[in-house]
């Protein structure tokens, strides 16, 4: 058998100079327990072999001692969402120490069960796999181009796999509104027809979101919905012109209308740009809050995860005053919901900011522009920081200088590499890794129309992000290094087209299978 191709890198891996384990079609797939998660375990471990090897497993039994045979347990006291992995010649055991855990074992199974000459088979080793951050996104603009629910399932899917356990929704922008509010229902009948470029638009209805949040929940993720302002709201002005300020054109903004084509921002028009921070509701009207509290609150209805996001970011036609007086009043109708706020990093210099919310940084790995003071700022009010380089883990960055997919903004092309090899804990001076809630990769969607345009543009870099959420601090292990990362996700080219994940074969990636086994022991 061949070395694993493990993404992200577990904590301790240590192969074993055993016959490996051959998977047949006769493998008994046992469970020894009932307990809720375990069943859809055995279903996505089948699912999984299957899509990789043909080969179907029996439905699962309860225990019995027969061998060969996978076991699929709880059996494991790590903390949460950890497992274990121990195989050899008669057996896999794969224990979770709750049901994200063995969910996640068994995405590290499939990846490990590779063929020889012997057949297809899992080698004789043990894994003892824990996360290192709490929260691991991926982000999807649902809102500049709309994705239509099986687009979004397919993107859990995968994501999934990486063991992501958070799906950031942004579901509005100065391009369109994409969930269905039956108390504001003119936001979905007047503001969602419209994109970037005139593409169409779309929206979700209630049971679509539902079905979203359910479709997650199963893979384990939550679903963090954000509603931004004050600025990127100009399709709210479609619906209720009253509650927004008309567009603020800079020179900045002309700059880009001429490059890409589109129409400059206009009061009651859709607007189909790329343009940004020209927009705003009108902060010092008292309607605005209602319009607000009457969104947030239905919004957190639907949503069973934790978190309200709401945005903060790049009002750049806004002065810090307003500015202040809007994010207080914002962050604390989420408060008023039971949910905890997210924003991005701008808004940690409010004063008013509500205590625990949650810092989203989303500029350099060197930060500049002050970007590291503005976050610091949610800790000192009590709450802790998600951080999205942009640099390195914004999917929707240009991976080739000649693709027609992405942008180039945030310092040109991000290589793999790149995407790869940066620390959390070095990203903001004075920040923790106990201050770090976690990672989360966002992919905007100006380029981004279909699922095949998400799988040319996130993968393979979505699996650097997925290690820097999961996995210990680059450098900490043997594993945790380029050269390892560019085999193992080489490696694991074959599973990825097995799973119908059309990624971009990046040539500084190492997609040659993995060389055999030559030293035994641990080799992490």
């Amino acid at each position: 058998m061949s070395q694993p191709c493990l993404v992200p890198a577990p904590a301790r891996l240590t192969l074993d100079e055993g016959s490996p384990f051959l998977l047949a079609s006769d493998v008994a797939l046992v469970m020894t327990t009932d307990a809720a998660g375990v069943a859809d375990a055995a279903a996505e471990l089948r699912r999984l072999i299957a899509a990789r090897t043909g080969i179907r497993l029996a439905a699962p039994t309860p225990a019995n001692g027969q061998e060969p045979h996978l076991r699929l347990s709880l059996e494991h006291d790590g903390p949460a969402e950890s497992y274990r992995l121990r195989s050899d010649a008669g057996a896999v055991h794969v224990a979770g120490a709750d049901a994200a855990g063995l969910f996640y074992g068994v995405q590290t199974l499939a990846q490990a069960t590779t063929a020889d000459a012997s057949g297809w088979g899992v080698p004789a080793m043990e894994i003892e796999d824990a996360p290192r951050f709490a929260y691991r996104g991926v982000m999807l603009d649902v809102a500049r181009h709309f994705l239509d629910v099986a687009t979004v399932c397919g993107y859990v899917d995968r994501a999934a796999g990486l063991k992501f356990n958070a799906l950031h929704l942004h579901l509005t922008d100065d391009q369109g509104w994409r969930i269905q509010m039956h108390s504001r229902p003119r936001l979905t009948e007047k503001s969602a027809s419209s994109s970037v470029g005139a593409d169409g638009g779309g929206f979700y209805t209630h049971d679509d979101y539902r079905a979203i949040v359910a479709y997650a929940g199963r893979h384990h993720m939550i679903v963090v919905p954000e509603i931004d302002g004050p600025s990127h709201t100009h399709a709210i002005s479609l619906a209720y012109p009253e509650l927004c300020a008309p567009p603020v054109v800079s020179a900045q903004l002309r700059r880009q209308s001429e490059e890409d084509g589109s129409a400059l921002p206009l009061g009651g028009v859709a607007y189909e740009g790329i343009g940004v921070g020209f927009s705003s509701l009108r902060i010092r009207d008292e309607a605005t809050y209602t319009f607000l509290a009457d969104v947030l609150t239905e919004l957190a209805a639907l949503t069973p995860g934790p978190y309200l996001h709401i945005g903060g970011d790049e009002a750049l036609g806004t002065d810090a005053e307003d500015y202040d007086r809007y994010i207080a009043r914002v962050s604390r109708l989420v408060a008023e919901t039971g949910k905890t706020t997210i924003a991005w990093h701008e808004a940690g210099v409010c004063g008013g900011l509500a205590e625990g919310t949650i810092g989203q940084y989303w500029g350099f790995v060197s930060a500049t522009d002050g970007m590291d003071e503005k976050t610091r700022g949610f800790v000192r009010r009590g709450g802790r920081v998600i951080l999205s380089p942009a640099d390195a883990i914004y999917l929707d960055m240009k991976f080739d200088p000649d693709s027609p997919l992405g942008l180039t903004w945030a310092r040109g092309v991000t290589s793999a590499r790149r995407s790869y090899e940066w620390e959390p804990t070095a990203v903001i001076d004075g920040i923790d890794q106990a201050q770090i809630l976690g990672v989360e990769a966002p992919l905007w969607s100006e380029t981004v129309r279909t699922s095949a345009d998400i799988d040319a543009l996130a993968f393979p870099r979505i699996a650097a992000a997925a290690e820097a959420a999961w996995s210990p601090a680059l450098g900490a292990l043997p594993l945790r290094t380029w050269e390892s990362f560019r085999a193992r996700v080489g490696g694991l080219g074959p599973l990825w087209r097995s799973l119908g994940i059309r990624f971009t074969a990046l040539s500084e990636i190492d997609w040659t299978p993995a060389e055999p086994i030559t030293v035994q022991g641990d080799n992490t």
